[in-house]
């Protein structure tokens, strides 16, 4: 059929149609073109109120909760986080924004939908949280709120290096989709330029206030000298600035070779800070090593590391996370000693933690070293003063215009003043009347330099009393050689002192008598079979402390005169008194067939005493006092020892020794009277005793074994002696036997019978630490003192 063409009606129509569907097509396209730019309107100006609102933000924790709060309102969440990467821990750290409160949550940076966002660098929109695998439900249990979807986008910087990720949870209206993502992305692509800008500034305001407070800190601390109070301020700081739980410094004696370091223990009586020094091989622990290589040690994890000992940890009960060292040096290079920091908070110790370390010590250790120099003068010089007010000598020390510069109390009592009155005086005040011999030796020495002696020296004083004394005048000269003044030893050689003083006080009234029968000449000695015995008051340092000198010295008369007569009564001989220490022998000058059984009864007679004593002391409001005394019976060595002018009887030998040693022992073992193995198989009467230990003193090699005496205690004070010796003796078998359950639940059932029995409690702690440190297959039960 032949095709008509259409008619101009038609073609009208057909022309009008196709206009229309080309208007309408350029609408659609340019109201397209119109909601894109609307939309890359608002982005921009959302980009301008983030930069706006950023821009006054002054830290990284300001301008993370800037983002929270604008990611939270634009896309319309009920709260959003901003998870940061920390590469020392491996970790995704957060502050949750939750209404107007901020959290912080920390999870590994491969765990929960963040971590696989950060491992991937892939986005994620998630609209039923729990019913993905990946999701974390315990950080809801942390922030009590139900996560229902969100979306989870990282955080990439500018080098494309991702840094953290961006989630926002819990859609208000509707559910999360594209646009919500793209908007996030974009947010936080805003968020991590700002973040390194601010945390760029951050760092360097950081490290200007650490550098102004460094110098501040070195300039204060370079200015102490006392060795303790630089340790303390030097670990307050150390610990401050690394922001950790607990720093120490040890410093390194050459002498000995041990590392050192000075601990505080609160305040005495007299409210002085009181020190504990502790010391070890300055080759062992973290510290030793440090010291030893010369290098930092920097451990994350102290449990995995095969070089930290956790025997502290278990005695203290603290528990080591991370540990710091480095090693001290002073300004030659040379190692002096080692900082050791524990417990990083949030973390483990990072390079630049070691590098403020290094830098800190680097500058104090030339304090430290002056410190530890003025220590060692002030040791010595306290050493000096001591040494010189124990001396029985008058001590008088002059500088070279003839002025007193020090006086020991010899010297004040031979001059009948007190020793502090006489300094700033001069000599020639002291020493007046027919005195010319003096200042004339005292010119001579100052002008030849040697010393000179004067004998048999009358001299008066301004009480009218003649002393008669042996006079030294000494020089002294600086390392240089030049003169520095003199010094005069006096030695109060008087007949009432010599006579009445050293002879009447200080020894038995029999020996006395014997020698003045012989005459000072007798200088001879003998070897016999002695039994000897030394006592001790516990803690008389604090006593002397609180009593002054004048109460010390009564309470010392009113002491002695009860353990004398103690003595006396079971025919014991007096020997010296030592300080607070007394020192007796059974069997001399006269040996007796049961002077072991005298020695133990004589110790018994003076413990129950001293309980009767410490009743009347305490009835006053007086302390009450304690003693240990150690009984030993040996061979030794006896007689007169001296020179024709001054002597002493006295007694000396192994045996001597070692039952000094047993007193001492006392505090050790928690005990009133331990005696030798050699006193117990010479007694002949029946005593309570049980066996303490087997030891090595100090200065031996063979053990011996030692017992301790219960007698003198009531059934009050130590209940079920019987029982608790029996039960005691058995738990030693197992001890010895290296059966330490065994020994452990012998030990604990002694204090069944006896719950203040501190002995067997000790020896309970013992056993758990010779469990946890096996002594090896040549372990013989004996123990080694290391003091005296």
């Amino acid at each position: 059929m032949p095709k008509t063409s259409p008619s101009p009606d038609q073609e009208a129509g057909l022309s009008r149609r196709k206009s229309d569907q080309k208007r309408s097509r350029s609408s659609k396209t340019l109201r397209s073109q119109l909601e894109r730019l609307e939309a890359e309107l608002g982005e921009a100006q959302l980009l301008i109120k983030v930069s706006r609102k950023t821009a006054v933000c002054r830290s990284v924790q300001e301008s993370l909760h800037t983002f929270l709060e604008i990611i939270v309102e634009e896309l319309g969440t009920e709260r959003g986080a901003l998870f940061l990467n920390d590469p020392i821990t491996g970790e995704l750290f957060s502050k949750v924004l939750v209404g107007r409160h901020t959290r912080e949550i920390r999870v590994l940076n491969t765990q929960g939908i963040a971590g696989q966002v950060f491992s991937s660098g892939e986005s994620i929109i998630v609209n039923d949280a729990y019913a993905d695998p990946n999701f974390e439900r315990s950080i809801d249990e942390r922030t009590g709120l139900t996560t229902h979807d969100l979306i989870c986008t990282p955080i990439t910087t500018a080098h494309d290096e991702i840094v953290g990720v961006a989630q926002v949870i819990n859609k208000k209206e509707g559910k999360f989709g594209d646009h919500d993502l793209r908007l996030l992305r974009i947010l936080t692509a805003q968020a991590s330029t700002a973040l390194e800008s601010t945390r760029v500034v951050e760092k360097m305001q950081e490290k200007r206030q650490q550098e102004i407070a460094c110098l501040d800190i070195v300039a204060d601390i370079t200015s102490e000298i006392r060795l303790t109070s630089l340790l303390d301020k030097v670990m307050a700081e150390v610990t401050r600035l690394l922001d950790a739980d607990r720093s120490t410094l040890f410093l390194n004696d050459d002498k000995t070779g041990e590392l050192y370091t000075e601990i505080s223990q609160g305040l005495d009586e007299t409210g002085e800070e009181k020190q504990k020094q502790i010391r070890f091989p300055n080759h062992l622990g973290i510290a030793g090593a440090v010291f030893t290589a010369g290098e930092t040690i920097n451990i994350p994890y102290a449990y995995a590391d095969l070089r930290f000992n956790p025997a502290f940890d278990k005695q203290t009960g603290y528990f080591t996370r991370s540990i710091l060292c480095v090693p001290l040096a002073n300004k030659s290079g040379k190692v002096i000693g080692a900082t050791q920091v524990l417990n990083k908070r949030g973390g483990s110790f990072t390079s630049e933690d070691e590098t403020r370390l290094k830098a800190f010590t680097g500058q104090i250790s030339i304090a430290l070293e002056n410190a530890k120099l003025f220590d060692d003068v002030q040791q010595i010089k306290n050493y000096n003063e001591s040494m010189l007010e124990s001396m029985s000598n008058g001590i008088i020390t002059i500088d070279p215009d003839g002025v007193v510069v020090t006086c020991n109390a010899a010297g004040g009592d031979i001059v009948s003043t007190d020793p502090t009155s006489l300094i700033g005086q001069e000599v020639a005040e002291i020493f007046q009347g027919d005195m010319e011999v003096v200042h004339e030796c005292i010119a001579r020495v100052s002008e030849n330099r040697s010393s000179e002696s004067v004998h048999d020296l009358e001299m008066k004083f301004g009480d009218d009393r003649t002393v008669s004394c042996n006079l030294t005048v000494m020089p002294l000269l600086s390392g240089e050689g030049e003169g520095m003044g003199t010094m005069l030893v006096i030695d109060d050689i008087s007949e009432e002192k010599r006579l009445k003083s050293t002879m009447s006080r200080y020894m038995d009234p029999g020996v006395a008598d014997q020698l003045l029968q012989q005459g000072d000449d007798v200088l001879g000695g003998a070897s016999r079979d002695t039994t000897m015995l030394f006592s001790d008051i516990r803690g008389f340092t604090s006593i002397t402390e609180k009593l002054g000198a004048r109460g010390t010295v009564d309470f010392l008369n009113e002491y002695f005169t009860i353990m004398v007569e103690c003595l006396q009564d079971e025919g014991g001989m007096l020997d010296k008194f030592i300080g607070d220490a007394i020192m007796a022998a059974f069997g001399l000058p006269v040996a007796k067939e049961d002077d072991p059984d005298r020695a133990v009864s004589c110790a018994i007679a003076m413990q129950r005493a001293l309980q009767d004593w410490n009743q009347e002391r305490q009835a006053n409001d007086m302390d009450a006092v304690s003693i240990g005394i150690g009984i030993n019976t040996d061979n030794v060595v006896s007689g007169n020892i001296g020179s024709p002018k001054r002597m002493d009887f006295t007694v000396i030998g192994d045996g001597v020794n070692l039952a000094a040693r047993l007193e001492s022992a006392c505090k050790t073992y928690f005990a009133g009277i331990l005696i030798s193995e050699f006193t117990k198989r010479l007694l002949k009467r029946e005593y309570c005793i049980r066996e303490v230990d087997k030891v090595i003193v100090k200065g031996k090699s063979e053990p011996v074994a030692i017992y301790e005496v219960l007698d003198y205690y009531s059934e009050s004070v130590f209940p079920n002696r019987t029982d608790v010796i029996y039960q005691f003796n058995l738990a030693l078998v197992h001890y010895r036997r290296k059966e330490w359950d065994a020994a452990i639940k012998s030990f604990r059932d002694v204090l069944g019978f006896n719950g203040n029995d501190r002995l067997a409690q000790s020896y309970i702690e013992r056993c758990e630490m010779l469990r946890e440190n096996d002594p090896g297959p040549t372990w013989d039960g004996v123990w080694v003192m290391t003091t005296k």
